[in-house]
């Protein structure tokens, strides 16, 4: 696990580096406006993964961690960046990427939690085994995205994960928790601008063998 946290570690350099190459670097007081495709667990999903948050807070007080509103769980897809502005035109491209996205839906079992390295150590909840249609889900969009000229940072490698909680320090190793089954049946493009506000719900698609449509 060790590996892993490192190698996410320096995608992130890497991607705050492209982000300032891509974007330039925002006022000190700007806000930031963040884009991304995102998985959004359903209402009972979240209940289940808030359950296993609850569960790593009695568990481990140490942490002492922001923990992340349950309407805020989601699993980053692709990310297209951070800007000065609502990205409008980003976003356009992107639906339009997204309406040409052939992929299936699939299920993924989530039965771990770990932490990431950084000031404030992510606790994540992850997957012991990644189902190889998320794999392609992700490398089909970031083709389709290339095609629309969304202009992004480069990401090598897939994470996948829900934040949890920000913490004051790091759990001591990845800890099972009881299995959370989702079936992921759709996507969504996400707006956010950092440190305000819920996430706003640019388009949402469904998967299936005849390809993403929007909802």
């Amino acid at each position: 696990m060790r590996e892993e946290s490192g190698t996410l570690s320096a995608m992130h350099t890497e991607r705050s580096d492209a982000q300032i190459e891509l974007f330039g670097q925002p006022p000190a007081h700007a806000e930031t406006h963040r884009l991304f495709f995102a998985l959004m667990p359903d209402v009972a999903l979240r209940h289940e993964i808030n359950h296993a948050a609850a569960l790593v807070q009695l568990q481990y007080p140490e942490l002492r961690a922001r923990w992340v509103k349950p309407e805020r769980f989601h699993v980053t897809l692709n990310f297209l960046g951070d800007y000065a502005a609502p990205p409008e035109e980003a976003a356009e491209k992107a639906k339009a990427a997204a309406g040409r996205l052939q992929a299936n839906a699939f299920d993924w079992t989530l039965d771990y939690v770990a932490s990431f390295r950084g000031r404030e150590p992510p606790c994540v909840l992850r997957s012991t085994a990644q189902p190889e249609p998320l794999l392609t889900l992700w490398r089909t969009m970031d083709k389709e995205l290339t095609q629309a000229g969304v202009r992004r940072p480069i990401e090598r490698q897939l994470t996948p994960h829900v934040t949890l909680a920000y913490g004051r320090h790091e759990l001591p190793g990845p800890t099972p928790v009881a299995p959370i089954n989702w079936h992921v049946d759709r996507f969504a493009l996400i707006h956010n601008v950092v440190g305000k506000g819920n996430y706003q719900v640019l388009g949402s698609w469904l998967l299936g063998r005849s390809g993403a449509r929007d909802e």
